[in-house]
């Protein structure tokens, strides 16, 4: 991974619509002049005085995100807290402190600050993950890390593996919940097939799950885990409604990963990611990736493609960039940057449907990458990429998965605590 960690201290639901089971809200303006503030998870366990987790050793499984809203890490505030056993740290995919890229990780240190013992958790799951538990000592771990919404996004499959390890190992487990930050509102997108489960999707769920860390919780032990459930306890958030965008809970953004930058990326990721499965480039490697998106010799025809569209709250703008790495790093490429000017009524899993449909259509050398295999694994199935190479449009593939949408959240429902 380069540095080293010892080294360095709409019509099937849009964003906007209210998803069945799931009530929406609004800030008033006078509200939001008082500057209301979500609390979160960790607020209301520090402000209880660590009750839940009196006379336990304790471990946590954390990234940057863990911060409180004056940007202490939760890691620090634990540790310098006597009512607080804080025996162990347990780091995910880009680690802990967060120095790794993506795919990387930080390995097994002692972290400088507090000289706590740091576990890896990336790629371990089932008994090995459970004896990393068991090997450092804990009796409860603490979940709290900000997830973005997406299904392919790997913190809510670390929190899966993490609640199945700590079952097969007799731990408890905490889940601090922080905001969706973009919203709560609606589950969109096509349903997971577990032929095709991998770490970036291990159990049925839609591209956009529209929960919380807690309520995803919930439902992975009620739903996928009723075999063997973890001892599973929740901390929910005050003050996060539904219909939040994150700019609307007064909470700082702490970038969860190198390319999730801010919360505009995090918009649109449910649906833009799915260029990693193609030959473009997903807008790695610049200052707005998941919103530039593009490839050698493409040219304005394929904004021109996408706006013909007249997609509900976005526009694309031709544009041209050099990635710095990733790829196509130091070439100059063509392609479009996403521009949503109403996240009310975007809907970015159909966007990013459209966008595949269009550039396929637009550009000669459009192809998937690995054989498909990659999109696959991100759409869930074989079946958007089958009907795009078909060359069904945007409507006929987004329509293909509307009966099992429908089914996912009708179970959502019994799980949503907001």
């Amino acid at each position: 991974m380069g540095l080293s960690r010892r080294g360095l201290l709409a019509a099937t639901g849009a964003m906007g619509a209210v998803a069945a089971g799931g009530p929406a809200a609004a800030d008033g303006p006078a509200e939001k002049r008082r500057g209301r503030r979500v609390r979160t998870g960790f607020d209301r366990l520090a402000a209880d005085g660590y009750a839940r987790l009196a006379g336990e050793r304790v471990g946590v499984i954390t990234n940057p995100t863990g911060v409180t809203a004056d940007l202490r890490h939760v890691v620090d505030v634990m540790h310098a807290d006597e009512r607080v056993d804080l025996r162990a740290v347990f780091g995910p995919e880009h680690g802990f402190r967060g120095t790794a890229q993506a795919g990387g990780s930080e390995g097994r240190y002692d972290d400088p600050a507090t000289g706590l013992p740091v576990y890896d958790t990336y790629r371990l799951s089932g008994q090995p993950l459970a004896d990393v538990f068991t090997a450092s000592g804990v009796d409860t771990l603490v979940f709290d890390i900000q997830d973005v919404g997406a299904r392919f996004y790997t913190y809510i499959w670390t929190l899966y593996d993490c609640m199945r390890s700590a079952a097969l190992a007799g731990k408890r487990l905490v889940v601090l919940d922080r905001p969706n930050p973009v919203t709560g509102r609606a589950a969109l997108g096509p349903v997971l097939d577990r032929a095709y489960a991998s770490f970036v999707g291990l159990e049925p769920i839609p591209q956009a799950h529209g929960m919380t860390v807690a309520e995803l919780a919930g439902l992975f032990n009620a739903e996928f885990l009723a075999e063997r459930p973890v001892e599973l306890e929740t901390v929910r958030m005050a003050g996060w409604r539904r219909g939040d965008f994150f700019d609307a809970t007064g909470l700082p953004w702490v970038p969860p990963s190198p390319n999730m930058p801010t919360p505009e990326t995090a918009l649109v990721y449910a649906g833009t990611c799915l260029f990693e499965g193609t030959t473009l480039s997903e807008g790695r490697g610049t200052t707005r990736p998941f919103e530039l998106l593009g490839a050698p010799e493409i040219d304005g025809r394929w904004a021109a493609a996408a706006n013909a569209l007249e997609l509900p709250g976005v526009r694309f703008r031709e544009a041209y960039f050099a990635p710095s790495f990733s790829k196509f790093a130091g070439r100059t490429v063509g392609g479009v940057q996403v521009h949503v000017h109403d996240r009310e009524v975007f809907d970015p899993v159909r966007t990013g449907i459209a966008l595949l449909v269009t550039a396929r259509r637009s550009w000669s050398g459009f192809a998937w990458t690995q054989g498909g295999q990659w999109i696959d694994k991100l759409t869930g199935s074989g079946r958007v990429r089958a009907l795009i190479d078909a060359g069904a449009g945007a409507d006929d593939v987004v329509g293909a998965w509307q009966e099992e949408l429908a089914a996912f959240r009708r179970v959502r429902r019994r799980h949503l605590r907001y």
